[in-house]
């Protein structure tokens, strides 16, 4: 199926001249999950996979004070989670001619408009080597600033610099400037992938409270006479409503 556009942040850490060409990728993959289900991730990937094979599961629910002939019981049906991800990946990339990139940004008491306003105010300077600032922004989850000049030819000679000193308030940073590169991704191809320590519950009737229902999933799931183990996360999503689930890198 078409995948939608999406943009995303490529992260690398260089140790050596060796890795200098490789590209690190870390997952952050959003999962789509339907009303009447609920995604539970086990400490134990053996647990996860023995809920799996068990497939059917008859949770007791207590519905309010009553007693024991009042319990109700529902089936719901397990099954893996498989989600993709890239197997090869190409991407070409292009050096903007009116962008910059600014990093080793000063951590100051002030917010970060106010920096971006002293950063456009000593760039469009051409004392400093630059011109009319068109834009400027934060990289999203970044401490990196890019500028874009509303004129072509301005970049190369600041980025040739590498560094520049920049009055703030009462001091002077030097501040490191980069080149931007843009990425439009030319192949990728994907493959499947189960992850290993949670597990799709799907078929949850509507017949408890959101929270309810939530607990008496994870006290089910965790008993080990039932099949269960420790329970890491437990996301429940009543019928009739979506939900979406975030999986990152498996770090434990």
């Amino acid at each position: 199926s078409s995948l939608p556009e999406k943009k995303v942040i490529f992260k690398g850490l260089i140790v050596n001249k060796e890795d200098m060409n490789k590209l690190m990728l870390t997952p952050l993959i959003h999962y789509p999950v339907p009303g009447g289900s609920a995604l539970v991730t086990f400490e134990d990937a053996k647990v996860a996979q023995r809920i799996i094979e068990m497939r059917e599961h008859v949770v007791e629910l207590s519905c309010g004070d009553l007693d024991e002939l009042d319990q109700c019981r529902v089936r719901v049906q397990a099954v893996p989670v498989e989600i993709l991800l890239p197997s090869a990946l190409e991407i070409r990339l292009t050096q903007s001619r009116r962008r910059i990139l600014l990093s080793a940004l000063p951590s100051l008491d002030i917010s970060k408009e106010a920096l971006l306003d002293k950063l456009e105010l000593f760039f469009s300077k051409k004392k400093n080597g630059g011109s009319e600032v068109e834009s400027r922004e934060f990289l999203e989850d970044s401490d990196q600033v890019v500028l874009t000049f509303s004129q072509d030819g301005v970049a190369e000679p600041l980025i040739e610099k590498g560094h520049i000193q920049v009055p703030i308030g009462k001091g002077k940073y030097q501040v490191k400037i980069s080149p931007c590169m843009s990425g439009d991704i030319s192949n990728l191809q994907l493959q499947p992938s189960r992850c290993p320590r949670t597990v799709l519950l799907l078929g949850i009737p509507e017949v408890l409270s959101e929270e309810a229902m939530r607990d008496a999933l994870e006290i089910h799931f965790q008993k080990a006479s039932r099949g269960g183990g420790e329970v890491d996360a437990l996301a429940y999503v009543p019928a009739g409503r979506t939900g979406v689930a975030v999986f990152v890198e498996d770090t434990g």
